[in-house]
């Protein structure tokens, strides 16, 4: 189940957040090659972020999955999903930062002895 957590210094009150839902959950499926119900998006607004020394709109978010992940879906990711931010929140894409996990990832290798 791949897991999209969000986090914005933007407010959040009163902004419609579910294109942003629907959006990402979409874009996290079809990228990884996923089934959109097992795509879990969480949106938190209003945290403390500052980037090149300010508090403009921000937002930084982690990804996790069980397998799919590689260079070219990285780069996908965060074309798609800072382009969803930028025109849903306006956190411009320059102003997005997205942390990758793929937690199959090393489950190959053998420890030395």
């Amino acid at each position: 189940m791949p897991c999209l957590y969000i986090t914005t210094n933007v407010n959040l009150d009163g902004v419609n957040t579910d294109p942003i839902f629907s959006e990402a959950t979409k874009a996290v499926s079809a990228i990884i090659g996923k089934p959109e119900n097992y795509v879990m998006v969480i949106l938190k607004g209003s945290v403390g972020i500052t980037f090149e020394g300010n508090k403009k709109a921000a937002a930084y978010a982690e990804i996790v999955s069980m397998g799919g992940i590689n260079s070219e879906v990285k780069r996908k990711l965060i074309a798609t999903l800072g382009t969803i931010l930028q025109s849903n929140l306006s956190v411009p894409r320059t102003r997005f930062f997205l942390k990758v996990f793929d937690t199959t990832a090393g489950r190959n290798i053998k420890p030395k002895l």
